[in-house]
């Protein structure tokens, strides 16, 4: 049996090593295919030690879910402090700030790693996934809606269901990311930006709040007088 390539690693190392290197198996290979023992290669350690953290492929498998779930969480959540409360100009501060989603939430190691996971295991643990559906987009969503509902509040939006323009906004945001993912393609910036900028015109044609005339054109005004 082998033993850490890495002895003087602490528990919290190794933990995080065997998640990222489960993470990474599980994506190249999807569950059936990954198996402890190439996880414990791919992490530096032994087999015994990735059974000492996580028992066995199972409970290993739902844990790299939680993790990966609980990271992309913390970066959605930090991005999201830095949503346009007070815009100046709401069209460019909105679309930096999709910016920023898909460069550090969709399009980081961790995103790109729980996508190819749902989309490989989704319908074959539909109980795992379902629970991070619920932890996951189902917190950034009512975040992200409370924030809109502001906006809307201040004048900036015409919107009645916040929670549902918060979903399309996410969906808009991620709408040409699908299929370069899908087969693995990696884009460049100025594609990224191009992104954004689409998805933010496409979400405030449907919600800018629109400027209310004080005064009629002449001809109408003449007809309703007449």
């Amino acid at each position: 049996m082998a033993t850490d390539t890495l002895p003087t690693r602490g528990h919290a190392a190794k933990r995080l090593s065997i998640l990222d290197a489960g993470a990474r198996a599980f994506c190249r290979e999807g569950y059936a295919g990954a198996n402890i023992d190439m996880i414990a290669a791919e992490a530096g350690v032994s087999r015994q030690t990735v059974y000492n953290h996580y028992g066995d492929k199972d409970k290993l498998f739902a844990a790299v879910v939680t993790e990966i779930t609980q990271r992309c969480n913390a970066r959605s959540f930090e991005v999201l402090a830095s949503f346009p409360d007070q815009p100046t100009d709401l069209e460019k501060e909105l679309t930096c700030f999709a910016e920023r989603l898909i460069v550090n939430c969709l399009c980081d190691q961790d995103g790109k790693f729980l996508r190819k996971l749902i989309q490989r295991e989704g319908e074959r643990h539909p109980h795992l996934f379902a629970s991070w559906r619920n932890d996951g987009p189902g917190k950034v969503w009512s975040a992200l809606a409370a924030r809109f509902a502001r906006l809307a509040y201040a004048g900036y939006l015409d919107m009645e269901n916040p929670d549902v323009a918060a979903r399309q906004f996410l969906a808009l945001v991620n709408a040409e990311l699908q299929m370069p993912a899908l087969f693995g393609e990696k884009l460049e910036n100025d594609r990224l930006q191009e992104t954004a900028a689409c998805a933010v015109k496409t979400f405030l044609r449907a919600y800018r709040k629109r400027e209310m005339h004080t005064k009629e054109p002449a001809h109408l005004e003449s007809a309703l007088r007449g």
